[in-house]
């Protein structure tokens, strides 16, 4: 077992190298080159990298693909995606094509608001509490100006403040329930910039104004968001649905609806169903700059509000036509944080044509709800794992480290046969042989 080490941060880069290889690798020659031939040649981007996290040894890369041909709202799209799972880019990309050719998506922005809360304590009486707050809250909103004083001259600011009373479910727990709008940041450090001082002024006033104990627990944004929401659907007469793999519109309509109500009622199969949606927006979330890990968070809260874990996307078929759509929570930023930043993610958001923070709400959704399309469209057709495998082909035959050549004659012997691991050990083996 290794010694803990004191003073860590403090080393410097080459130096944290040098302990995690003293410390846990074997073969430390292997280690260091591996490590260091991630580093970027360009010293300043390197250096950019560096100060993106604390105690930075490498790069960690992540393949960055385009899915061309998304015809929203009347105009085309290519969108950047940043993912490592087989086959996510290209089924992006095959249900691009097919809705270009049937209208494409139709987005929309519902609604904008952002949410953060002051968590409090207070042991007196709650018609007190309700008179001190309708007294203090042009204070706090006051408290906050120069804090909001640039975001309100583009149009945003604190929309509202509002107290709640929880103490049925946790003793003397109450909350300052705030919503925001951000406009084209993400907002976070606004939020929770203002929610501070609302803090510090709520408890401040609260010394001399109000009887009774009361005392911050704390102050953060949430990243639930239910009312910062945005609608992507696509439609088309069921008879237009025809296409090389779906012979019968009809049938193909009415088995992808019920595969759809399956995941609206199944909490096991919504939560695959939702993944899958995720597969297409974390990519173009990671792409862009934003947090995933937030819109995940917010999203799968999102798909249990009801009280049930269920389906994001939604799908009807009346009077002959095919509808299919999603509903869902995203809040997202095209200034501040690595927006600016890094390089890559100026590149994505210039592909994207310096999207607005609504724009890109809206082709998030659509490349959530087109991932979703091409799963289920497989699922309910050929079966998921036909196109799956022969993406993951790749990734077998470097895993065995195949050569150009030994590629080459496997693509093609793999164009008519099925793919799985074992079928592909076995084809490379002949071949070798």
């Amino acid at each position: 077992m290794p010694n803990a080490i004191s003073g860590f941060s403090k080393l410097s880069k080459s130096e944290k190298i040098e302990w995690l290889l003293d410390t846990y690798f074997s073969d430390k020659a292997a280690a260091r080159k591996l490590v260091t031939q991630y580093w970027s040649s360009d010293k300043k981007l390197q250096k950019l990298h560096d100060e993106f996290i604390e105690n930075t040894i490498t790069n960690y890369y992540l393949p960055l693909g385009v899915a061309p041909n998304f015809l929203i709202n009347d105009k085309l799209f290519t969108i950047p995606m940043a993912i490592e799972e087989s086959s996510v880019v290209a089924a992006a990309s095959k249900a691009a094509k097919f809705w270009m050719d049937r209208g494409g998506f139709k987005t929309k922005v519902i609604s904008t608001e952002k949410i953060g809360q002051v968590h409090f304590t207070y042991n007196g009486d709650f018609d007190k509490l309700k008179g001190y707050f309708k007294v203090v809250k042009p204070k706090l909103i006051a408290s906050t100006s120069d804090i909001t004083k640039n975001m309100e001259r583009r149009g945003g600011g604190i929309l509202d403040i509002e107290l709640k009373d929880l103490s049925k479910d946790l003793d003397n727990y109450y909350q300052l329930h705030a919503t925001f709008e951000t406009l084209d940041a993400m907002g976070a450090n606004f939020i929770n910039s203002c929610l501070e001082q609302f803090a510090k002024t709520f408890k401040n006033e609260a010394k001399t104004t109000l009887e009774g104990d009361l005392d911050i627990v704390m102050s953060i944004l949430s990243n639930y968001v239910p009312n910062c929401l945005v609608k992507a659907e696509v439609s088309c007469p069921i008879i237009e649905l025809k296409s090389k793999d779906i012979v019968n519109p009809q049938l193909f309509a009415e088995k992808f609806k019920q595969a759809i109500n399956i995941a609206e009622i199944e909490p096991y199969r919504a939560v695959t169903h939702n993944k899958g949606i995720m597969n297409g927006i974390d990519a173009v979330v990671l792409a862009t700059g934003n947090d995933f890990r937030a819109v995940e968070a917010g999203v799968h809260a999102f798909a249990s509000r009801n009280g049930k874990y269920s389906s994001l996307t939604h799908c009807s078929v009346n009077n002959d036509i095919f509808k299919f759509w999603i509903e869902i929570p995203l809040a997202l930023g095209t200034v501040g944080g690595l927006t600016s930043l890094h390089p890559l993610v100026k590149f994505s958001l210039e592909m994207l044509e310096k999207p607005s923070a609504q724009d890109l709400m809206q082709v998030v959704a659509v490349a959530g709800l087109a991932q979703n399309f091409a799963a289920v469209k497989s699922l309910t057709t050929t079966g998921i794992q036909e196109g799956h495998m022969k993406m993951h082909l790749m990734n077998i035959l470097n895993q065995f480290e195949a050569t150009s050549e030994e590629k080459t004659k496997l693509i093609e012997y793999f164009k008519t046969n099925t793919v799985t691991h074992n079928a592909v050990v076995e084809a490379i083996e002949n071949l070798r042989d």
